[in-house]
């Protein structure tokens, strides 16, 4: 009996351990690992690891530093923080402040304006070097997959040669230079000897480099010849313009150049149609955005300048905010007249000149080190693939194909605003949901950083009246890295608090970075109300999920969205580029597993409030960027009302240009009439008005 006692004793102790011990799953994501993964814990019910805390922190200043600087340093705080957080790295200007986040952790830490000398004291922490091929960009990603998987550190070739010499001395364990002739050469490799060796509980999408940045604005050359003076973003003032580009002949090419005339709401020009006549005489012709047109607009583009394509409207080229786009027309020698016929519309900036300038899409690229931190130190494969490139598109699947339903896909998209399209519906067709985080540093310290996570209080609604309901929501909150830098810089705003704003957030900042969402969560006041940003506890749109992966993965959100006290999504629906309703079954399982009190869904030109399904109230409204946007939006979505009825307006206020303040502004300047109120109690007020039940 003492024997069968002493056994069940060790039993259940080995049981507890197996409970109790955190644990990180191996590269499979299937077993805990603590020989591989010492300083990190992911349990199967976890969405993101969990990193250790860190006691004290060895600080890079990387100031002034160029990118091969930056993709080391974070190659080696990869390493050496998944074993034991002690790496935090300052890279980049970022917009709440370099020192803010840090400087607000209750951690000891040291300033190294050297960062060789970081490297030296970690240096027996790391089995070595692996080269990138300058050339070819994409080995960048490569060779950080490989940094990963056997604890090296990726260097230039400038670097190699300093770190593999004395005091460093460390070994070359591999060389990427001259061995891939494109990127598909690259990631097709890449799949086909380290897939099986990386984790496959998270995907990352991050570009090789980045453009060393040309000086911002319209270069002086410039002639402007057309503007579009009104804030215009719905097409109305769509027209065929007759451009005159004669006086600019007598060099080599005349360019013509597309800007935003309005660069804070994001509608800028938008051009259908391009046909170019040298003296009368046909020698272009396109319609970018289809695939005849796009072929036929390729010789013509001399700078994409970051805009995009989309195939909507019969096709087109667009360019918002700080984006552009330059055409080079070279006309036969002698040319005498040169017109140009555009078809376009919305908030248009046309610019020409004969001068040659830089060319965006020509300039030196270098690497950077955002999210490389946690992408080295999960073991994750690393990968840029064009969702909209029919060859990249076939790998970019496969490897979607091979991973579980409901896995992250942190980092970004190639081809912007069309590969955000684009590459979010192709995730979740395949059930994987995307977290934009390619800008968001030091992602494997913020994940060991406690947060205080409590249920928000949500407020009594006031009495329902016949007036006119005003809510601000912030866009974006999905996004990583806006939590980490933009957001932080708004919520610092003065006029914070003075307003009710719902804040989009990520429910998953309690896995990636819980002392941010402890942050947001404990310094809101009354008029603060965290929503979950699209579309829920990732981004992804609902009817495009596979049907019977939608109530598992809606679970696993309610999980996260239940801890913090969210009940509201701001959630984003797109088929064929297209916003869509949600399908009747798709919102019944919202309703059904989530306990929404409201939705927001899509934004549009104009303002409706719908009941979903008898019992979900969804809100569409107007997108907006600026304070004379908001008042012009809040009026349109005024006009006809009688007094009779309360009504009710949802406003989306642009995540990167509206301040707070701002939003107190526009609400200053409403009537008595209207009644600004949080989301909890804007969809408290229209349950009242439908007659529905909470």
């Amino acid at each position: 009996m003492k024997g069968l006692a002493r056994s069940k004793v060790l039993l259940v102790i080995t049981l507890l351990l197996t409970v109790i011990s955190p644990a990180l799953a191996s590269a499979d994501g299937t077993n805990e690992d603590r020989s591989n993964h010492s300083g990190v814990t992911w349990p199967k019910n976890q969405e993101l690891p969990t990193f250790s805390k860190p006691k004290f922190l060895d600080v890079v200043d990387l100031a002034g530093q160029p990118g091969e600087m930056e993709l080391l340093l974070t190659s080696l705080q990869g390493n050496v923080n998944r074993e034991k957080t002690r790496i935090y790295v300052l890279e980049g200007n970022a917009e709440e402040g370099r020192m803010t986040w840090l400087n607000e952790f209750d951690v000891p830490y040291q300033v190294h304006v050297d960062p060789l000398k970081v490297v030296a004291k970690y240096k027996n922490e790391v089995k070595g070097i692996v080269v990138y091929d300058p050339d070819n960009m994409d080995t960048v990603n490569l060779a950080t997959t490989y940094a990963g998987l056997e604890n090296a550190i990726v260097a230039s070739p400038g670097l190699a040669d300093v770190l593999t010499a004395a005091p460093y001395n460390l070994p070359l364990l591999e060389d990427y230079r001259g061995k891939f002739a494109n990127a598909m050469e690259v990631y097709q490799w890449q799949y086909d000897n380290f897939w099986n060796r990386t984790t496959k509980r998270m995907l990352i999408g991050l570009s090789g480099g980045n453009s060393i940045p040309l000086p911002p604005g319209i270069p002086d050359s410039y002639e402007l010849l057309l503007q579009e003076d009104e804030e215009i973003r719905n097409s109305s003032n769509r027209a065929v313009h007759e451009i005159d580009l004669t006086s600019f002949l007598g060099e080599e090419a005349v360019y013509l150049r597309f800007d935003d005339a309005f660069t804070a709401d994001g509608w800028g020009p938008a051009v259908h149609e391009v046909t170019v006549k040298a003296d009368g005489n046909v020698i272009g012709h396109f319609i970018p955005g289809t695939e005849a047109g796009t072929a036929a607009e390729k010789p013509f583009l001399y700078d994409s300048g970051r805009s995009a394509l989309t195939d909507r409207t019969g096709g087109h080229r667009f360019a918002d905010g700080n984006s552009y786009f330059v055409y080079r027309f070279a006309p036969p020698e002698g040319t005498q007249t040169l017109t140009v016929s555009v078809d376009m519309w919305n908030q248009y900036k046309v610019s020409a000149t004969n001068v040659q300038t830089p060319s965006s899409d020509n300039l030196e690229q270098e690497p950077y080190g955002f999210l490389r931190d946690y992408a080295v130190a999960n073991r994750a494969m690393v990968f840029w693939l064009d969702p909209n490139d029919p060859e990249e598109r076939v790998l970019f699947e496969k490897i979607l194909s091979d991973v579980e339903p409901g896995t992250p896909y942190l980092g970004w998209f190639a081809n912007d605003v069309a590969g955000e399209w684009g590459g979010t519906e192709l995730c979740s067709q395949y059930g994987v949901y995307v977290l934009a985080s390619d800008w968001f540093n030091n992602m494997t310290v913020f994940s060991g950083m406690e947060g205080k996570i409590k249920k928000q209080k949500q407020l009594e609604a006031p009495a329902l009246e016949n007036k006119i309901y005003v809510t601000f929501t912030y866009t974006d909150g999905d996004n990583l890295q806006y939590n980490q830098h933009g957001m932080k810089r708004f919520w610092d705003d003065p006029g914070r608090g003075s307003v009710p704003i719902n804040w989009s957030v990520s429910p998953l900042l309690a896995d990636a970075a819980p002392f941010i969402f402890g942050h947001f969560l404990g310094s809101a006041t009354d008029n603060d109300l965290l929503i979950a940003g699209p579309s829920g506890m990732g981004y992804f749109y609902p009817d495009a999920w596979p049907e019977q992966n939608l109530v598992p993965y809606l679970q696993d959100t309610h999980k996260y969205l239940k801890r913090a006290g969210i009940d509201i999504i701001y959630a984003l629906n797109i088929r064929n580029h297209q916003n869509a309703e949600l399908s009747e079954r798709t919102a019944q399982a919202f309703i059904d597993e989530l306990n929404l009190n409201g939705m927001f869904l899509n934004w549009k030109n104009s303002n409706e409030m719908k009941i979903v399904n008898d019992s979900l109230p969804v809100s569409t409204g107007i997108m907006v960027g600026s304070v004379n946007q908001a008042k012009e939006a809040i009026a349109s979505a005024s006009e006809g009302w009688d007094g009779t009825t309360p009504r009710f307006i949802t406003i989306g206020a642009g995540a990167w240009s509206l301040r707070p303040s701002d939003i107190a502004e526009v609400a200053s300047s409403l009537g008595t009439e209207y009644k600004v109120v949080r989301g909890d109690q804007y969809f408290d007020l229209v349950r009242e008005a439908n007659g529905l039940d909470r």
